[in-house]
């Protein structure tokens, strides 16, 4: 999945700390969180089928205002970025995709994600994790992207080996789902890799604006 953004480490890093670039490849656009987004992502953060896999949702609609304000200081302090996936067809939020910074420089992060039941199996998920890991490789000068995920989540699992991810070991207790402790998986996929296993995209990439 290729969304070339050939812009130096230097330069790029002062102008996505200001904000980061609105991305979008066939039926999916990703943009900064926006205040008005947080009914539809707790919406989704709070399904069943999300909350399987994820830690507990915020309680309120302002909980999740308040996480929008700090992803926003943290990415102006260049250890965060956070994406609102959207469906570019009906403009509805469809889901999250976070990197978070874990070496100084954003040398490695990791990444968080959901994307809501009704949108699986479209592509649209496909789409928008090979745009993020494009920016972050191409302009944010990040090297690794390590992903933790539930060894039963079948879906989470089956995109990141798609996308050529690594998985390069099982995480003992290291998720707490109803009171029992679960395993995980670690992916990671390394800049180098990336380009050597890029999946050629079903569109051709957009510029970010």
């Amino acid at each position: 999945m290729a969304l070339r953004v050939e812009v130096s480490r230097g330069v790029e890093s002062s102008r996505w700390r200001d904000g980061l670039p609105v991305l979008r490849r066939g039926g999916v656009m990703l943009r900064e969180f926006q205040q008005a987004d947080a009914p539809g992502l707790l919406s989704i953060a709070s399904r069943p089928e999300v909350v399987r896999f994820s830690w507990p949702a915020p309680d309120s609609i302002a909980a999740v205002e308040r996480f929008i304000r700090s992803t926003h200081e943290d990415r102006a302090a260049g250890r965060y970025l956070g994406y609102a996936i959207i469906c570019s067809k009906s403009g509805a939020v469809a889901g999250m995709f976070e990197l978070r910074r874990l070496q100084p420089d954003f040398f490695r992060a990791e990444a968080g994600f959901f994307v809501a039941p009704e949108f699986r199996g479209t592509g649209l998920f496909v789409d928008a994790t090979g745009l993020v890991i494009d920016f972050a490789f191409g302009a944010v000068g990040i090297h690794r992207i390590e992903a933790r995920v539930a060894m039963d989540n079948e879906r989470s699992n089956a995109v990141l080996r798609k996308l050529g991810a690594v998985k390069e070991g099982i995480l003992e207790d290291a998720f707490l789902r109803d009171g029992e402790y679960v395993d995980q998986f670690l992916w990671a996929v390394s800049r180098r890799r990336w380009a050597e296993c890029r999946i050629p995209a079903e569109h051709p990439p957009d510029r970010p604006d």
